[in-house]
């Protein structure tokens, strides 16, 4: 998997060397990020295992997660645009959790932080800490289509989704989902949607459970059904933090 890295981002990495030094190999900078990627180390405990100064690190960290964004992004993360490829997200939920004409599930996670300087509380969860969060749309095989990152920590799902691109993309048909159709043994039109908890607005596109007050037995065994599917998205952020 290094040797991978080190073909696609020594291009990117690469740095000219220069009269006064020479320019630190693509190998190091590569393997400098991956190790405090992995350990959360400072910078300050990492020089001396590499001899590599700690505000060289801090340059040099950002801009090899940059390039590991500019090479990857297209392959790791690839959002259904067409129809079709709406249709096969809501195949492998069909096949994989029974849950039908479901295009990914959302959800939010809140990413701790240092506490930037001058923003009071904007950045203070709920749960007691400071924080960025991570908006993600996830397949059936826990696989990322969708991402936005640097939402306010004092902020919930649903006002977070008021301003996503996700959102524009939708009421402007930039991501076509597949035209609605009847569900097995009805007649009735039935859209493709996404699966979302409590804290999202129900929309044309996004389901989600029934209100806990007052509900039949029948609706208790549908919001089983869709927390059982909405779960993925749960499982893909704990398969990111591990």
């Amino acid at each position: 998997m290094f040797d991978e890295l080190l073909a696609r981002l020594g291009p990117r990495c690469t740095k000219q060397d220069t009269m006064y030094r020479k320019a630190m190999e693509p190998g190091l900078r590569i393997a400098i990020t991956m190790r405090h990627l992995a350990t959360g180390d400072k910078y300050a405990s990492m020089k001396f295992g590499f001899r590599v100064p700690h505000n060289t690190m801090s340059v040099l960290v950002r801009e090899v997660c940059q390039a590991i964004v500019d090479e990857y992004k297209e392959k790791v993360i690839s959002c259904p645009i067409f129809a079709e490829e709406g249709c096969a997200v809501a195949e492998m939920f069909a096949r994989s959790w029974n849950v039908l004409h479901a295009c990914g599930a959302l959800d939010g996670k809140h990413v701790a932080c240092r506490k930037p300087a001058n923003i009071g509380s904007l950045y203070h969860n709920y749960k007691g800490f400071f924080s960025i969060v991570l908006m993600g749309l996830v397949d059936a095989d826990y696989k990322f289509l969708w991402i936005d990152v640097g939402g306010h920590g004092h902020m919930s799902d649903s006002q977070i989704s008021n301003d996503l691109e996700l959102k524009e993309c939708l009421v402007y048909g930039t991501i076509c989902l597949p035209p609605a159709d009847p569900l097995p043994k009805d007649d009735r039109d039935m859209p493709y949607l996404f699966l979302a908890d409590d804290a999202f607005a129900m929309r044309t596109n996004m389901m989600k459970s029934y209100s806990m007050r007052k509900i039949t037995k029948g609706q208790r065994i549908y919001n089983y059904r869709i927390s059982r599917r909405r779960r993925v998205v749960e499982n893909a952020f704990g398969i990111l933090a591990q």
